[in-house]
């Protein structure tokens, strides 16, 4: 990764500094960084391109929920004083930029959802597989993609890695399930800002009917689905997923 993390007031986050526009990448539970190269290269010399790592593994256990996520995001927003952000999150990140879109519709120049729980997630379950089952969590991180092979070593150890830490692991299934309660159906109509939903027609854990959904609820929304790709877009499917966001950015842009 070219940029270096920095920590400042318990946050950590790195911060591209472009001239353009704030987007504010929220990642899901599995992987961060490493889920937004392609994005963060693309865009970075454009835009002010900024993601915090969500202290899912740092919080105090009585904490560890979307409700605790959604406060760290305002508070770190807060802190860095940005006056409007584009709010794009993945998989659990999207369910945490819309939440966060809900709470201050004023911070929100746009929104952009791809692979986001919030109405409907199939995941590994309420429990994880036996430790040290490597090849079972080899084969459920490539399920991720509809391409196994996206799903490098190096992602299915860190993955893996995770499993195999039991605090870790506890803190996995406690933000799992609060996001499985936080359902937002009969909220999404309150979101007025334009918001791109980018699906993959493969993804068998937010399916492509969980991004129709999104799209018959959210008033202001375009929806586009990507054949051969599976739940994370922005890995698969770089190029494709880029030329869709820059678009949507150009015509929602204040620079």
């Amino acid at each position: 990764m070219e940029y270096q993390i920095k920590e400042e007031s318990n946050f950590k986050y790195i911060e591209s500094n472009g001239p353009g526009d704030n987007i504010l990448l929220l990642h899901g539970l599995f992987g961060a960084l490493s889920n937004f190269h392609g994005i963060i290269k693309h865009f970075s010399s454009n835009y002010n391109v900024v993601v915090p790592i969500l202290p899912i593994f740092e919080m105090p256990i009585r904490e560890v929920s979307l409700e605790g996520l959604l406060n760290h995001v305002n508070a770190f927003v807060q802190f860095k004083e940005y006056k409007q952000v584009h709010v794009m999150g993945n998989s659990l990140g999207g369910h945490l930029a819309l939440l966060y879109a809900l709470l201050d519709p004023s911070m929100i120049s746009s929104v952009a959802l791809t692979g986001s729980s919030g109405l409907f997630e199939s995941g590994m379950g309420s429990t994880f597989p036996k430790r040290g089952d490597y090849d079972y969590i080899k084969k459920k991180t490539g399920e991720t993609f509809y391409d196994p092979n996206v799903a490098t070593k190096e992602l299915v150890d860190e993955v893996f890695d995770i499993v195999n830490d039991r605090n870790k692991a506890i803190r996995i299934i406690y933000t799992a399930r609060s996001a499985i309660k936080h359902n937002l159906g009969d909220k999404l109509h309150q979101i007025k800002a334009p918001t791109l939903l980018i699906w993959g027609k493969q993804d068998i854990i937010t399916p492509p009917f969980v991004g129709e959904k999104f799209h018959e609820l959210i008033e202001h929304s375009s929806l586009h689905l990507m054949d051969k790709c599976g739940h994370a877009p922005m890995m698969e499917r770089p190029e494709e997923f880029n030329k869709l966001f820059e678009d949507f950015l150009t015509e929602n842009s204040a620079s």
